[in-house]
């Protein structure tokens, strides 16, 4: 076979193999084109219904979170103030209104939101107080409406801790003439409403989900409750309310976190948090920098040092301790890793009372308006409110036990990680130059008030000591009548 013929027939071998093999290529790309795209088709699918099925649990467990679902002539929604243990099936009720039923709107309900709302004094302050029917809250609103100023609640009235305590604490409230809403903070449209039908000078934001061990169990609510309530609060304040109030809100002392310095001081860093619910407050603290320095809202942030007393909170040492000795269950005391004794600046309800309204006293007022625009910087302050006196939680124990006239069965351990300090110390000078905060209830007094109220209100067959009732009376009387001199003089 001549050359040539040889070089064709070769090249026609070739020929034939390529398109052979192109031929296959093909079909092995079309085949994996289908693959993929069959895979990205169920890839698609899956991503849509995972995305669906996290919108409808988070819907189901955070309604609040995601929906700004006041109708003025429906429901309302809840965030209050609250502590012990809970399931996970109790969130629902830690962000949102236990009555789903409630109605607002309507000239009938205007009627009495502005009758709350008005001062019955001369030169009389217009409060929304938030957490109302809390611990705290309700004790300010009592003072606040004492003294002739307007005030409205709102709580949600939460399972954190008994609701019925929260009930009594609104019938008290509403005996005095004060309207407490079952709302939500995290419903701005309801913040709305209330401030198109009150003219608030001022809010006194307490509203938040309190405990340091209760974050470790369900975080979700602390942010929900004290970084987004927060802000849906100082959004109104800030965008919607005309004049802007000033507001004064509850931070905490867990800010101080793992500072060593004492006494604590405004000055001091905040920077270490123990707890979540401290990161939370310290969150806070940054969120309320930047409204006033956007917005020129006046705000003032509160830092708590442990508050006993009447109508206190059930998840608070001083209270189940109280509860386990009339029981005759054991209590738990903790130690520092050193072996020391935990140590708190116990501070009396009265004296945090006056430093709040002390505080909203000299607010201040805001400089921003709706349009966004401020004529200069507003007041940002921030104030430690203590007793600036330490005692060990061992006495405070020692002084129930004389008080309820019963021992308590103490079981001792070392403090775990759970996001509690060692001590707390209260410097206060801040407060006391600006508006005269000067703590007067030694913790005998205060705790003998507290069991008084204690065994009246749980009906309680215990008679109090009287001889613990005498001592508690006298640094009680040495106070008082200090007091009055520093005052005549």
């Amino acid at each position: 076979m001549p050359a040539s013929g040889v070089d064709a027939a070769a090249k026609g071998v070739k020929l034939e193999r390529y398109a052979s093999g192109g031929a296959a290529m093909l079909l092995r790309r079309a085949a994996s084109g289908k693959i993929v795209s069959a895979s990205s088709n169920l890839l698609f699918r899956a991503t849509v219904l995972a995305t669906l099925a996290l919108v409808f649990l988070f819907t189901l467990h955070y309604p609040s979170l995601l929906s700004r679902s006041f109708h003025l002539s429906s429901a309302g929604g809840g965030d209050g103030s609250g502590g012990s243990r809970h399931s996970a099936a109790s969130h629902r009720s830690l962000l949102m209104s236990s009555s789903a039923a409630g109605s607002y709107g309507g000239a009938a309900w205007e009627k009495e939101v502005r009758r709350s709302a008005r001062p019955t004094r001369d030169g009389g302050i217009s409060v929304l107080v938030t957490g109302a029917a809390g611990f705290v809250g309700a004790h300010c609103s009592l003072a606040l409406r004492a003294r002739g100023d307007g005030v409205l609640g709102l709580d949600n009235f939460n399972s954190y801790y008994d609701p019925s305590l929260k009930r009594a604490r609104q019938r008290l409230l509403e005996s005095r003439g004060v309207v407490v809403l079952d709302a939500d903070i995290n419903d701005g449209l309801l913040l709305e409403k209330l401030f198109d039908v009150a003219a608030f000078t001022h809010v006194l934001h307490l509203a938040a989900q309190a405990g340091v061990r209760y974050a470790m169990e369900a975080p979700q609510t602390y942010v929900a409750s004290n970084v987004a309530g927060l802000v849906s609060v100082l959004e109104v304040a800030a965008k919607h309310a005309d004049p802007q109030p000033a507001v004064v809100w509850a931070s905490s002392s867990s800010v101080y976190g793992l500072n060593t310095d004492a006494p604590f001081s405004e000055d001091h860093r905040t920077d270490r948090p123990a707890s979540l619910y401290a990161a939370t407050k310290k969150a806070g603290e940054a969120i309320a920098h930047a409204y006033n320095h956007i917005y020129g809202l006046s705000i003032t942030g509160l830092r708590f040092f442990t508050v006993y007393g009447p109508w206190g909170r059930p998840d608070m040492a001083y209270f189940f301790f109280a509860r386990s000795i009339v029981a005759g269950e054991p209590i738990t005391l903790f130690r520092a890793a050193d072996g020391a004794d935990a140590r708190r600046d116990f501070t009396y309800i009265d004296d945090v009372v006056k430093g709040c309204l002390g505080a909203l006293d000299t607010a201040g007022k805001s400089t921003g308006s709706r349009s966004g625009k401020k004529t200069g910087p507003a007041p940002l302050r921030v104030y430690n409110l203590g007793n600036t006196s330490p005692v060990p939680v061992t006495r405070m124990v020692a002084i129930l036990e004389k008080l309820l006239g019963k021992k308590a069965n103490k079981r001792i351990v070392t403090m775990p990680s759970n996001g509690d300090v060692p001590f707390t110390h209260a410097n206060v000078s801040h407060a006391a130059h600006d508006f005269g905060y000067r703590p007067t209830t030694s913790l005998e007094a205060g705790l003998r008030h507290f069991v008084d109220w204690f065994v009246q209100y749980y009906k309680l067959d215990v008679k109090i000591a009287k001889g613990a009732r005498a001592a508690a009376d006298k640094p009680a009387k040495k106070k008082k009548a200090a007091a009055a001199m520093s005052a005549s003089s």
